[in-house]
């Protein structure tokens, strides 16, 4: 996705000043004298409501104007000698500035506080100007107001202006007044994933999982129509599928992504990945280097980060499908071998997708996900007679039919997980897996057939 300009929020988002703030707010209480008010009730109010708050509601001070003066006080001191800068957050702005993205800061703090923070921190040449909820007639971030006249100063888009933000009321406002948003996380102010990341365009925790080829390989989910893009995602198991799988199910593929130690296979296999992602912590040296330089988009994560290669692949893969209009039609390889745990996780990633059709090719088995949202029949075909089929459901209230196999089922309900469908044979042709509720993983076993 295009990136034209970017808004950033200051405190939570650029410096680490949440508990300097709490701490301002406690201090301000304990100097009047007054219990005071609920963090949850101050943080969304410009510091002017919230000051004649303090001074209506609680009795504080002489005037609002001076509460807001003393607190003012005390928060240009925090910033000089409690706050830092959020970790990484220097490295991307760099970033931004270097590829030309103009940056504005749009926050609930007061203007004259905001230019202390950033010039304390070394951060005002990075920023065209900065933007206070104070400057929109005091409406607070429950409102758009203060990204709406940032991106005006920015003079970009709103659909191509990025807005930054870690508290959940901006991260909301934001994302329904049309932007683009990025939630940021960190491990200690207290903010909850439930509240952020059903807003964000990107969810992330911390600077280090962020990059400019991320934001650009982004897309928004768009309606799909017209033929699936045939996505193939190569994993880097412990055991990999061998590099004539790799390059019969590449051959049959629209667009490849390669997810870190999957590299080394597509290396041997001869196939340049249109995206290599992950953290690199287990390709090779050398097969890294190869993709790096052999596909059209690198997306580079740290290792200490939340999510696998493999699901920050699958985005990928969403996002190409979304650019292009499409459904997708995903193939996942090398990703179930000489891990249990793996194999089973890479099963629930496939059953969540939300795809038009999603399977495992390995050399020893083709899974699918069969299920009415996506692929709801799968046919087998003439090279399954003989083979062992299993079903197993991977969601609640799974209803199941299975046609052309030695036990056939009619509309037969299967536990979660349970072990029902397990060693079926196919004997016909024409056998198929139809599921009419819930999920259910499909399995063919044995060698996967390739061309000679």
């Amino acid at each position: 996705m295009e990136i034209t300009g970017a808004i950033f929020d200051c405190d939570g988002t650029l410096v680490d000043s949440m508990s300097m703030w709490k701490g301002s707010y406690d201090w301000l209480y304990a100097h009047y004298g007054v219990p005071g008010a609920p963090m949850e009730v101050v943080e969304p109010l410009s510091l002017a409501d919230a000051c004649d708050l303090f001074y209506n509601e609680y009795g504080m001070g002489s005037s609002p104007e001076e509460v807001y003066e003393t607190l003012c006080a005390h928060v240009r001191e925090g910033y000089e000698t409690v706050v830092t800068l959020m970790p990484g957050v220097r490295d991307f702005l760099d970033e931004l500035r270097a590829a030309g993205v103009p940056m504005i800061i749009a926050s609930s703090t007061p203007v004259r506080e905001l230019r202390h923070a950033l010039a304390t921190h070394g951060l005002t040449d990075y920023f065209l100007d900065v933007v206070s909820t104070e400057d929109v007639g005091g409406r607070d971030k429950e409102f758009p107001d203060v990204y709406l006249e940032a991106c005006r100063r920015l003079g970009t888009s709103r659909e191509t202006t990025w807005v930054f933000e870690d508290a959940p009321f901006g991260v909301r406002s934001a994302h329904r007044a049309g932007f683009a948003v990025v939630g940021l996380m960190n491990d200690h102010d207290g903010r909850r994933e439930e509240d952020v990341r059903p807003w964000c365009d990107v969810y992330c925790h911390g600077y280090a999982e962020l990059s400019l080829n991320l934001l650009r390989d982004y897309e928004r989910p768009v309606a799909a129509v017209g033929d699936p893009l045939r996505a193939l995602v190569v994993d880097g198991s412990p055991e990999p599928s061998s590099p004539e799988l790799v390059a019969f199910l590449s051959d049959g593929s629209d667009y490849v992504i390669c997810a870190d130690g999957g590299a080394d296979v597509c290396r041997r296999a001869g196939i340049a990945p249109d995206v290599f992602c992950g953290d690199s912590d287990s390709a090779s040296d050398e097969a890294a280097s190869w993709a790096a330089s052999a596909a059209r988009t690198c997306v580079r994560f740290p290792v200490e980060k939340y999510a696998t290669d493999l699901a920050l692949a699958i985005d990928c893969a969403r996002h190409e499908a979304a650019r292009r209009a499409a459904p997708l039609a995903l193939t996942v390889t090398c990703g179930s071998g000489g891990r249990a745990d793996h194999s089973l996780a890479v099963v629930g990633l496939l059953a969540g997708a939300g795809c038009a059709s999603a399977r495992i090719v390995e050399d020893g088995y083709e899974m699918r996900i069969v299920s009415p949202e996506g692929e709801s029949c799968w046919r087998l075909g003439p090279d399954a007679v003989g083979r062992t089929f299993s079903a197993v459901a991977v969601a609640p209230d799974t209803c199941v039919s299975e046609r052309g196999m030695q036990w056939e089922l009619s509309d037969k309900s299967m536990g979660l997980l349970d072990d029902l469908g397990i060693s079926n044979v196919v004997v016909s042709p024409d056998a198929e897996i139809s599921c009419t509720s819930g999920r259910v993983a499909a399995y063919v076993l044995g060698t996967t057939k390739t061309p000679q």
